[in-house]
C-alpha cells in the first residue's frame, strides 16, 4: 500500500478541488446515503478528506472514519466539529474493529484503486454486521466516453493508481462473485460514470 500512500500523501491538499467538479453528484449520493445511516454506527473505509463523512454526520449515531494516508486524514480533520465523527489512519486491509462491529460500511471510489479489491471486502465483511449493509458507490471506468478515456489516460501518466476497470455491469458481478448481495445499484453521471450500490451479505 505503501505507493498509493505516497500518491494520496502527495495530492490531499489538492483532493476537495479536484472533487468539486463533481458536487452535484454527490449530492446525490449523500441524500441516497442518509436514510440507510439514520441512527446506525457506521465505518468509512478510505474517506479521503472526509468529504462523505461530514456530509452525513447528522444523521449517523456514530461514524468512524478511516484512510491509509495520514495526510488525508489530516485534511479530514480540519473543519470537524461533530463529536459523533471520528477520524484515524487504518489500514483498509487489517481493521482494528472486532466482528460485527458496524450496522453500515461505506468503501466510496476506492475498490478500483487497490490491488487486491477482494481482500478489502473480506475485511469489511468481517467488521460488519449479519444484517448490516455495505455502501460501495465505484467509479466504473470501463464505461467511459471517449473524453473520459482521455482524461484517465492523463490521470494513468501523474501517477494515479487505477487497477480495476470496469463497468457497472462487470463491477455489480464482480461483488456478487465476492458473496455479496446487490439490493440497489444506480448509475449516476459524474466526470466518470459512477455506481452507486447498497449490499448485504449473501446467504451462504
Amino acid at each position: 500500500m505503501r505507493e498509493h500512500k505516497n500518491f494520496w500523501d502527495r495530492n490531499a491538499g489538492l483532493y476537495d478541488c479536484f472533487m468539486r467538479k463533481d458536487r452535484a453528484v454527490y449530492e446525490k449520493m449523500y441524500e441516497l446515503i442518509r436514510p440507510v445511516v439514520k441512527d446506525k454506527t457506521v465505518l468509512e473505509v478510505a474517506t479521503g478528506t472526509g468529504l462523505i463523512a461530514k456530509h452525513i454526520v447528522k444523521a449517523v449515531a456514530h461514524i468512524e472514519a478511516t484512510d491509509a494516508s495520514p495526510e488525508m486524514i489530516t485534511e479530514a480533520k480540519r473543519g470537524n466539529y461533530s463529536a459523533k465523527l471520528r477520524f484515524s489512519v487504518q489500514d483498509m486491509f487489517s481493521l482494528p474493529y472486532a466482528s460485527k462491529s458496524f450496522d453500515v460500511v461505506i468503501v466510496s471510489n476506492a475498490l478500483h484503486i487497490v490491488p487486491q479489491p477482494e481482500k478489502s471486502l473480506r475485511e469489511i465483511k468481517r467488521v460488519l454486521k449479519d444484517d448490516g449493509v455495505l455502501i460501495a458507490p465505484t467509479f466504473t471506468h470501463a464505461e467511459n466516453s471517449f473524453p473520459g478515456k482521455v482524461k484517465a489516460f492523463f490521470m494513468n501518466l501523474a501517477g494515479f493508481p487505477l487497477h480495476s476497470k470496469w463497468t457497472s455491469e462487470e463491477y455489480l458481478k464482480f461483488l456478487q462473485q465476492n458473496d455479496w448481495t446487490v439490493r440497489k445499484s444506480v448509475v449516476l453521471k459524474a466526470s466518470f460514470p459512477l455506481t452507486y450500490t447498497e449490499c448485504v451479505k449473501s446467504e451462504v
